[in-house]
C-alpha cells in the first residue's frame, strides 16, 4: 500500500486532527449555548440596566423600572415578552460559538502539547497554562467578535420593542448586513477590545482551570479520567472564569450595546477603559459585577454540558481526552 493510500484509509481525526477538534468542540459549544441561553439572556439584560451614561444623557430607558434579580428577570421576559424570546439572539450565539470554541480549543492543544512542551503523564507549569489559556481566549474571539455584536444587540431587541423603540433587526442576517452598512468591515469588531479582555480572563479561568485541575487529580488521586473528573473540573473552571471574566464582561456588554454614530463612533464610551471608569464612578465599583449570579449559574452548566460532551465526543471519535 503506497503512503497516499496509507494516509487516506487513516480514520478522520487522524488524517485531519485539528480540523476534527475544530468540528467536535463546535458541536459540543452548541449543544451547551443552546441549553443555557437563557440565563446569557438573563445576564446581558442585567447588565444594561441601570447605566449611568445613559441616566446623565436623560434617555428613556434610564427612567424604567430595573429587573431586580435573575428570576424576576427571567420571569419578566417570558411574562412581557414571550418565553422564546428567552432564545432571542440564539442563532448569533451559536454561530459565535462554532467560531470561537472551534478555534480557541484547537489553539490551546497546539500551544499546550507543541509550543509550551507539555509532556505527557507529567505536571504542566501553572504559569503555560494560564499563558495559553489566555493567548486561545484572545484569539478565538477576535475572530468571534462579529457575532457577538449581533447576538448582544439582538438580545436587547425585546426591551427596545417594550419602550416603544422601532426594532433595529429582522433577523441574524439583516443585524450583520445594517451593521455593515453602517459602521463599515470595523463597525463589525465594535467592541473588540473589551470582548478580546474579557474572553482572555474567561480563558484563564476556563480552559486553565479545567486543564490544570483534571491533570493534578489524575496525578495526584485515586480519579481516573471519566464523567467524575470532568465534572468536578468543569465546576471549579465555571466558578473561576465568572470571577475573572465578569468585570469585562458588562463592560463589553455596555460598550457592544451603546447607540453610535454614522461613522460607527460610539455616543457614550470612547473606550472601554472609559467605559469602566464611568461604571465605576457612576454606579460603584461592585457595579461591575451585575449579572454574577445569572454568569456563574450559566457557566457552571455550560462549563459542565460542554466539557462532559467534549470529552465523550472525542472518546467515541477515537480522539485522546482532551
Amino acid at each position: 500500500m503506497s503512503p497516499a493510500e496509507e494516509e487516506r484509509s487513516l480514520p478522520l481525526p487522524e488524517r485531519w486532527p485539528r480540523a476534527s477538534k475544530f468540528a467536535l468542540s463546535a458541536c459540543a459549544a452548541a449543544v451547551a449555548e443552546l441549553v443555557t441561553f437563557p440565563l446569557d439572556l438573563t445576564k446581558t439584560r442585567l447588565q444594561i440596566q441601570g447605566e449611568a451614561a445613559v441616566r446623565r444623557d436623560g434617555a428613556a430607558a434610564g427612567a424604567a423600572l430595573p429587573y431586580r434579580g435573575m428570576l424576576r428577570t427571567a420571569a419578566g421576559i417570558a411574562r412581557e415578552e414571550g418565553v422564546r424570546k428567552l432564545w432571542q439572539g440564539a442563532t448569533p450565539a451559536v454561530y459565535r460559538h462554532i467560531v470561537y470554541t472551534g478555534v480557541r480549543m484547537v489553539t490551546y492543544e497546539h500551544l499546550r502539547d507543541s509550543v509550551l512542551g507539555r509532556v505527557e503523564g507529567e505536571s504542566f507549569p501553572l504559569w503555560k497554562a494560564v499563558l495559553g489559556g489566555m493567548s486561545a481566549g484572545a484569539i478565538g474571539q477576535f475572530f468571534a467578535s462579529p457575532t457577538d455584536l449581533v447576538k448582544v444587540q439582538m438580545q436587547m431587541e425585546g426591551k427596545r420593542k417594550l419602550e416603544g423603540k422601532p426594532l433595529r433587526f429582522r433577523g441574524v442576517h439583516h443585524a450583520f448586513l445594517k451593521i455593515l452598512s453602517e459602521g463599515g468591515v470595523r463597525g463589525l469588531w465594535a467592541g473588540w477590545v473589551p470582548n478580546v479582555q474579557r474572553a482572555a480572563l474567561v480563558n484563564m479561568g476556563d480552559l486553565t482551570t479545567y486543564d490544570s485541575v483534571k491533570h493534578f487529580l489524575l496525578l495526584n488521586t485515586t480519579l481516573v479520567d471519566n464523567s467524575v473528573t470532568h465534572s468536578v473540573s468543569s465546576a471549579c473552571s465555571g466558578l473561576v472564569a465568572a470571577v475573572l471574566g465578569t468585570p469585562a464582561d458588562v463592560v463589553k456588554t455596555r460598550v457592544m450595546n451603546q447607540p453610535r454614530d454614522k461613522q460607527g463612533r460610539g455616543l457614550l464610551y470612547k473606550s472601554s477603559m472609559d467605559c469602566l471608569i464611568q461604571t465605576v464612578q457612576g454606579e460603584g465599583f461592585m457595579s461591575l459585577y451585575k449579572g454574577f449570579i445569572p454568569t456563574w449559574m450559566r457557566m457552571a452548566p455550560w462549563s459542565l454540558v460542554f466539557w462532559l460532551t467534549y470529552e465523550q465526543i472525542r472518546r467515541m471519535c477515537g480522539v485522546t481526552s482532551f
